[in-house]
């Protein structure tokens, strides 16, 4: 039977929404999943990404994409991978011919959505952010539907073309797989996140606050597993020094994997991360608040302004990057758990700005246009 099932190929930079999506396809089965991606996140880096690893454990083919990006990129060799990625993506394509190409934006998915258009492979696209990229503005001249998580997006977009689905969000982050406590104690928990790779911006931050810090709370820590900074390593001797009773309030894990996610969200107080799309729609979806220090160099500084949306709510807090010192970070960490109730009654009221069946809305549309496409032949 799933040997008659049409193809769907994943691509784009934000595996954690796709990958449910995916997931969720396949469990209807509508299609066929493979994947087109990153295997390492950064150059010279010689540990699997997050993304290979997540969606090769779920058993979907992977194809390992050596697209290149422009934005902000003088790198002589990520200029020369942006035809690689392109011929590359074209010769899978070729070979697998899928139905349809469902992309989640980023450089990434450009070179793989351009090489469908040129082969007639229909294609579709969801933008995550309020603010719309290079990447998902030059996608969206060749595709057939554009998915939006915020309904001000439209703005962007031929409206004919677009839909208010929500971001889609993974259900591990409301389950929890076990009732087990992380800490033995009474004090608040930090989860400390820099998104898949980690963020060494926020490693040292954390790194030269930590005894002081691990005084008054404990502290989940997600460094990213990259080789090119080798943060988790440095970290992980760190704790080793740490004396007994504060060793026992820091965990650190270079990944937090699907089925620990939602047990560590579940404890957790208050949350340090970036502010990419996928981090502030799942903190807006848990009720939680925040604590953003956003990269100021992406694309339209799209990670202050999605951070602002939730500041706006009365949810979070911004530390600017040019403004972070284990000073400041530590007295706005005081501060939020100090006033604590506060806002996480200001958290409570911006679950209502969340759509929670994404998934449901978007693999619906992805099965009308199976369906109209498959009819053509």
């Amino acid at each position: 039977m799933d040997s008659l099932l049409p193809t769907i190929a994943f691509t784009g930079g934000h595996h954690n929404s796709a990958l449910s999506v995916a997931v969720e396809v396949e469990k209807r089965k509508l299609a066929k999943v493979i994947w087109f991606g990153h295997k390492f996140t950064m150059l010279g880096d010689t540990k699997p990404s997050a993304e290979f690893t997540e969606v090769t454990k779920n058993n979907i083919p992977f194809y390992d994409i050596k697209a290149g990006k422009v934005y902000k990129t003088f790198n002589l060799i990520h200029w020369l991978r942006l035809p690689f990625g392109f011929f590359q993506s074209y010769w899978y394509l070729m070979r697998v011919r899928p139905a349809l190409v469902v992309s989640f934006g980023g450089y990434l998915a450009a070179p793989v959505v351009l090489a469908a258009w040129l082969q007639g492979i229909p294609s579709v696209t969801h933008e995550q952010t309020s603010v719309v990229g290079l990447s998902n503005r030059f996608i969206s001249l060749f595709v057939k539907k554009i998915f939006i998580t915020w309904p001000q997006s439209k703005q962007y977009f031929d409206s004919e073309k677009t839909v208010v689905t929500g971001l889609p969000l993974r259900e591990n982050i409301f389950t929890t797989q076990t009732s087990e406590k992380l800490f033995n104690n009474s004090l608040p928990v930090i989860y400390v996140t820099g998104g898949k790779q980690g963020s060494h911006v926020i490693n040292m931050a954390i790194r030269d606050v930590l005894p002081r810090l691990l005084e008054f709370a404990n502290v989940i820590h997600q460094s990213g597993a990259t080789t090119v900074t080798n943060d988790f390593e440095a970290l992980a001797e760190i704790r080793k020094r740490l004396p007994d009773n504060l060793r026992d309030r820091y965990l650190l894990f270079p990944y937090i994997y699907q089925d620990q996610i939602g047990n560590i969200f579940s404890q957790t107080d208050l949350i340090i991360a970036r502010a990419g799309a996928h981090t502030v729609y799942e903190v807006a979806a848990l009720g939680m608040p925040a604590l953003f220090i956003p990269i100021p160099w992406v694309s339209h500084n799209e990670q202050y302004k999605n951070a602002r949306m939730l500041v706006n709510k009365g949810s979070a807090i911004i530390v600017p990057e040019d403004s972070l010192t284990p000073q400041s970070l530590l007295q706005e960490i005081k501060r939020m758990l100090d006033q604590k109730e506060h806002y996480q009654e200001h958290a409570h009221e911006a679950k209502t700005s969340v759509i929670f069946n994404a998934k449901e809305r978007m693999v619906d549309e992805l099965a009308a246009l199976l369906s109209t496409e498959t009819k053509k032949y």
